[in-house]
């Protein structure tokens, strides 16, 4: 019989965690700002794809349903980004992470059909970590940055060392961007601010050297890693040629062949250069379920593509599982 077919990227709200953040000023502040950056027009589409979808973002036999309709056997769940609170306290941080987490457990248990992740706030990484893994689940979701901490920052170094421990799966996926009021308007905050973050995230952690200090790490990048997969020759040319580039100890576009990215990358003939860069047991197949910024049909995606039998059957959910149990 075939593999199952997983969709590796999909999104569910926990309202006791959204509730926690609520009364918070500076949750409130932060959402002000944010809204001031999309503009009033996507704010307005922004609430109305919510009324739309928060259903499946909650109800887990509508989640289902939605799975059986484009042929997806297994989602991986973890929480939507609107979760994520890098304005908030330490203490709360680990309280809004902690009850997410329990939400995500609660709401994978209704279904064999669904696998979960956690979330870890990037200020509380290792303490939600361990939390999310005490649960049973197969990992943390995290953002590309919080204020002050990037991916490789020294403050994150007790959070790698443990993941790579604990074998635990770090999913990251974007939530705003450092470019702010540069892209607001067009909704381009998320149409080339996400590609970004991806960019930017990625490279920290390859040229810091993080996967050389840990090997066994299991990242997976949301969103076909944003536009580093598809263009590494000027990352590559530069650790040649500069001398106070110490770190990687490998050529940087070797460490794409390290980490895992999903499919959400629209057309076909991308889908077939992300895995010419990655290698095809790195690419997991996903849809960024419900949001509208995914793909719809991530199964005709994989087909359409140039890629061999092997390759697509291994993007549709052998990949996936060998990284779920192992």
């Amino acid at each position: 019989m075939a593999e199952p077919v997983v969709d590796f990227h999909g999104h569910a709200i926990v309202p006791a965690a959204m509730a926690l953040a609520g009364p918070d000023p500076a949750a409130q502040a932060a959402r002000e700002a944010e809204i001031a950056i999309l503009g009033p027009e996507t704010q307005a589409v922004q609430v109305a794809m919510i009324e739309r979808i928060g259903h499946l973002l909650v109800d887990v036999e509508a989640r289902l349903a939605a799975l059986d309709a484009v042929g997806i056997d297994v989602q991986v769940v973890s929480p939507s980004p609107a979760h994520y609170c890098p304005w908030a306290s330490p203490s709360l941080a680990e309280r809004i992470a902690k009850v997410a987490n329990e939400g995500i457990v609660e709401h994978c248990a209704q279904s064999d059909r669904l696998e979960g992740l956690g979330y870890a706030p990037l200020q509380v990484a290792e303490t939600a970590l361990l939390d999310a893994m005490d649960m049973g689940l197969h990992g943390v979701e995290i953002s590309t940055f919080e204020p002050g901490i990037d991916l490789s920052s020294a403050s994150l170094a007790g959070f790698w060392a443990r993941a790579e421990e604990l074998g635990a799966i770090v999913f990251i996926h974007p939530w705003g961007c450092t470019l702010d009021e540069r892209l607001s308007g067009s909704y381009m905050t998320n149409l080339v601010g996400q590609p970004v973050e991806h960019t930017v995230a990625l490279s920290h952690i390859i040229m810091s050297g993080l996967l050389d200090r840990h090997p066994g790490l299991r990242i997976v990048a949301a969103h076909g890693g944003g536009f580093l997969p598809f263009h590494p020759a000027r990352m590559d040319h530069g650790w040649r040629v500069r001398p106070e580039l110490t770190t990687p100890a490998e050529v940087p576009s070797s460490y794409l062949r390290r980490i895992w990215f999903d499919s959400v990358v629209y057309e076909p003939a991308l889908l077939t250069t992300l895995v010419e860069r990655v290698g095809v047991h790195r690419v997991l197949m996903g849809t960024d379920f419900p949001f509208d910024m995914g793909v719809e049909d991530p199964v005709a995606l994989v087909d359409a593509s140039d890629l061999d039998d092997a390759a697509k059957d291994a993007i549709k959910g052998a990949n996936a599982l060998e990284l779920l149990r192992t």
